[in-house]
């Protein structure tokens, strides 16, 4: 495979897991394979209701924490789609998500250049 096309596998699974274990997904998704990481943007990735929560700093951080705890949940499930796609093994996982702009970051750090 292309860094191209691992890239666009990526995204679609990305997408899929974010539909599947999220409830819904993003609006725009990208991925870009930096030597030894993966990094995963998707955008639009806030619920209408989760929205309204972070409009005050109370609901900003229940929806960082929320969706931090999700993510820690869905992490194996998360790991195993990058595997299969790159067949790299992830050695750690970092991600945020912005509740101004509705942007969530993945970074996938592997045990050895992808390409």
């Amino acid at each position: 495979m292309t860094k191209g096309t691992l890239e666009d596998a990526i995204t679609k699974a990305l997408i899929q897991w974010e539909k599947d274990f999220m409830g819904r997904g993003p609006t725009e998704a990208k991925t870009d394979i930096i030597r030894d990481m993966v990094v995963v943007s998707l955008k639009g990735v806030l619920s209408t209701a989760e929205e309204h929560l972070a409009k005050d700093n109370d609901g900003m951080a229940l929806v960082k924490k929320l969706r931090q705890l999700l993510v820690e949940q869905g992490r194996q499930e998360l790991e195993d789609i990058i595997f299969r796609i790159t067949s790299a093994k992830v050695v750690s996982l970092h991600t945020d998500i912005s509740t101004k702009t509705g942007e969530r970051i993945f970074i996938f750090r592997m045990n050895r250049f992808v390409d």
